[in-house]
Formats: structure tokens, C-alpha cells, sequence
């Protein structure tokens, strides 16, 4: 159960978590972050996943305020490539483009190791930062991250969209918004664009989206939470970004020397039945936790649990029992 007396907004205002906006260049281009909290390293960088941008993680920023002690330090939620004050993913080949260019931020803020955390598509491209720059990475904190059954679900539409429907449908509605793949920076490209992120700030306005996104919550959340789809959502991205991960070779993971700590919901409709398993089979330090009361946002629904992984990938605890209502023993998956 949530501990906090009522859900946590989402929040836009930086100054007011004691963050700055500032924009790094990078090997794919300008990102936007939000840094600051400052208490000498390593950094907390935080991603964001497939419909979200650094405001995701404000909640998770306020909640470990709220629970007394130190809060995060040394905060790096980066807007990644194609979403929120970002850049265009026109520049990003590969998930390692995207990485290497968080590590590229990170360093240029003066971090030299970091601790990652990543919801969905950011557990993804978390995943590859300390699979490719293990001697950096002290940890990984997964928020249900993109796994096996996503990528299913993207290489294999028919099979895989069986297992997740509505990770399917969402991928096809996004994909439909996006328009078919034009070349170039013409005109036509950014027209297309603009039309499909038009449609969903439309939809915002008038007040459907509290019922489209319903699946992916266990509990009620924040308006501010399901606002933010509205302005956060971008169809071009998502669907390319699926396609990243579709290219991507999941055997990198063999190469993580850190410890990697996931937390899940139980009704997270994104989760396949085998990823547990296949993370644990590639990654060689990985347990997870399953909340019964969160779907597939746990860092908006459950801050404490994600806080609760969080501390014990810094411990490296073995097995994750602190936030486990359903806890997996690192190297193990439960039944």
C-alpha cells in the first residue's frame, strides 16, 4: 500500500525539486535535463520511458523528500532523444546511440560512475549504459522495463501481440498517428509529426484520455499524471523507438557487472510472461519485486517500493527484500 496520504502529482516546475534546466550537446544531438541536488556523485540519472519526459520521475523525486532522511542527490533526469525539450530522433541509429549519449551527458556534467534508473523504455536503454560502460555503472534500478515479451510483441506482431494485447494496440495506434516512415527533413515528415502529437493533445482536451490510459494503472493517480500524456506523447517517437529495440540485441546484457534490482506491477499490462525469466537468465546479478497494487507506472503509483529498490541496488542487497510483496531472489525467477 502507498504510503503517502494522497497520490503525488507530476510537477513542471524544476526550481522547485532544487533542479536547473540545462541543455548538453551530444553525439545525436541536443538533450534537454534537469540536474542539480548536487552532493559530490555518483549521479542518479533517470529515463523516462516511450510516453513521458523527465516530468515522470518528479513524483519519485518529491516522495523520497517526504520519507525523511536524505533525499536523491545528484539528480540527472534526462529528456531522452525525441521526447519532452529534446531533440528529434533523426540522428539515433541504434538503442547504443541513445545510450552513448547519456553517458555523454553525464560526463559533461561532471560524473564519472552513476547509478541508473529507467521505466520502461529508459529500464531498456539503462539496461545497454551499464551492459556497455560496466566500470562506470554502480547499479541499475528497472521500473518495468521494456523486456522479452515487448519485443515479442514489436518482431513478431501476430504471436507476440497475442501475449500483449495492449502493448499491441498501443504500438499500432502510435504507429498509425506517426504516419508511414518519410525520409528526409522535408516538410511532409514534420507535418506528419505534428498531426499525430495534434490528435493526442486533442483527445487530452476533451477528457478522453483518463479512460485510454486506465489500463496502464492499479490505482487512481494524480490528474497531473494523465494530463501530462496529452503534451508528453509523441507517436513518431514511439514508434521509432520501437523499432530500436526491435534491432537490438538483448545477449549485451551478459556484459552488466552490477547489481540490477526491478520493480513491477502485478496488473502491468507491458509485461510478458517470460521476462522475468529472461532477465535472470542474461543478467548475472538480477532481482525483481511484483506490487500488487501498481500497473505498469510503479515510480507514479508505488514511489516507496521504487525507492525501496533503489536503496538496495546501492546496498546491493541480495535478495531485494525491502519493498517485496512477491519477491524474485537474485538469479532466480519466482514460480
Amino acid at each position: 500500500m502507498n504510503p503517502f496520504p494522497h497520490p503525488l502529482p507530476l510537477r513542471t516546475d524544476e526550481a522547485a525539486l532544487g533542479l536547473r534546466r540545462l541543455v548538453v550537446p551530444t553525439s545525436i544531438g541536443e538533450v534537454a535535463v534537469r540536474t542539480g541536488r548536487d552532493a559530490g556523485g555518483p549521479a542518479t540519472i533517470l529515463l523516462h520511458g516511450a510516453a513521458g519526459s523527465w516530468t515522470t520521475w518528479t513524483p519519485l523525486i518529491a516522495a523520497s523528500d517526504l520519507r525523511g532522511g536524505a533525499g536523491l542527490s545528484d539528480v540527472v533526469a534526462v529528456d531522452l532523444p525525441g521526447w519532452g525539450e529534446s531533440g528529434e530522433l533523426d540522428r539515433v541509429r541504434t538503442v547504443e546511440d541513445m545510450s552513448d549519449a547519456v553517458v555523454e551527458l553525464a560526463r559533461a556534467l561532471g560524473y564519472s560512475s552513476w547509478h541508473v534508473v529507467g521505466h520502461s523504455l529508459g529500464g531498456f536503454v539503462a539496461l545497454d549504459v551499464a551492459a556497455r560502460y560496466p566500470d562506470d555503472t554502480l547499479g541499475v534500478t528497472l521500473v518495468s522495463a521494456t523486456g522479452t515479451g515487448v519485443l515479442d510483441a514489436i518482431r513478431r506482431p501476430l504471436r507476440g501481440g497475442i501475449g500483449l494485447p495492449w502493448f499491441a494496440g498501443m504500438l499500432l495506434t502510435m504507429r498509425t498517428l506517426a504516419g508511414p516512415p518519410v525520409g528526409g527533413k522535408g516538410v511532409l515528415r514534420r507535418r506528419i509529426r505534428a498531426a499525430g502529437t495534434g490528435l493526442v493533445r486533442l483527445i487530452g482536451r476533451l477528457g478522453w484520455l483518463g479512460a485510454l490510459t486506465s489500463p496502464l494503472f492499479a490505482q487512481a493517480v494524480h490528474p497531473s499524471v494523465i494530463s501530462a500524456f496529452a503534451e508528453e506523447v509523441r507517436p513518431a517517437s514511439f514508434a521509432r523507438a520501437a523499432r530500436l529495440a526491435a534491432d537490438y540485441e538483448e545477449r549485451t546484457w551478459t556484459g552488466i557487472r552490477c547489481p540490477v534490482r526491478s520493480v513491477r506491477g502485478a496488473r502491468d499490462v507491458f509485461a510478458g510472461e517470460q521476462d522475468a525469466g529472461a532477465f535472470v537468465r542474461l543478467i548475472p546479478d538480477f532481482g525483481e519485486v511484483r506490487l500488487p497494487d501498481a500497473g505498469h507506472f510503479a515510480h507514479v503509483e508505488r514511489p516507496d517500493a521504487v525507492l525501496a529498490a533503489m536503496d538496495a541496488v546501492t546496498r546491493a542487497d541480495r535478495p531485494l527484500r525491502a519493498a517485496a510483496e512477491r519477491p524474485f531472489s537474485a538469479g532466480r525467477a519466482s514460480a
